[in-house]
């Protein structure tokens, strides 16, 4: 990582605390009609392992569903610089993207990025596979039918994690949900790590 990557890096840190001083003084029954204004990012542990996960693996096809304001897509990003692989992020929002993809550049890693804007459950259905590794961070009720998608495409040792199997407390019903559709394929092991906010892993067996 370099200082291009690691400037950009303390743009996000200085975000995140911006923006978690202003989330808390909106009441939580009001929150949901705000959640597009805040940077809600998987964590600087759960971005970190999300790296060398995706160098450990040389993962050439990175999916990322949930661009949200970038902060997972610049870890992913600089691993796919690492393996001369290309990260495809996803998002619904167009500000949002619009964001990531003014730090990208700003942290030389735009080439390295497809960004992919509209309906991920109808976008999903073009994404080129192999897949090598997923990030599944969107609104929780659209955990499973995009695993659902993205299942058939991951490769061989290819690996699946998804975000907010832990916090907060009130996605854990969907969040038990998507862990019993990781679980019912035969081909699949799956571990919940205490990263973050709980990371699910689930890598596709090797024959």
């Amino acid at each position: 990582m370099d200082n291009a990557f690691e400037n950009v890096l303390n743009v996000y840190r200085q975000r995140m605390r911006a923006d978690a001083d202003a989330s808390a003084s909106i009441p939580r029954e009001e929150f949901h009609l705000h959640r597009d204004d805040f940077l809600l990012a998987v964590g600087e542990d759960a971005a970190r392992f999300l790296n060398s996960l995706a160098i450990g693996l040389s993962a050439k096809r990175i999916v990322e569903l949930g661009t949200s304001y970038g902060f997972s897509t610049l870890f992913l990003a600089d691993a796919a610089r690492r393996t001369g692989g290309t990260l495809y992020t996803y998002d619904n929002v167009e500000r949002k993207q619009a964001y990531a993809r003014e730090r990208l550049a700003e942290a030389g890693l735009a080439q390295h990025v497809e960004f992919r804007l509209g309906d991920a459950l109808e976008l999903l259905r073009e994404q080129p596979g192999p897949v090598d590794l997923v990030l599944l961070d969107v609104w929780k009720d659209l955990y499973v039918p995009c695993f659902e998608l993205v299942y058939p495409l991951l490769s061989p040792g290819g690996v699946i994690v998804a975000d907010n199997m832990l916090h907060p407390p009130g996605t854990r019903p969907q969040a038990a949900a998507y862990r019993a559709a990781v679980r019912a394929k035969p081909d699949l092991e799956a571990a919940l790590l205490p990263i973050g906010h709980g990371l699910d892993v689930a890598v596709r067996k090797v024959d």
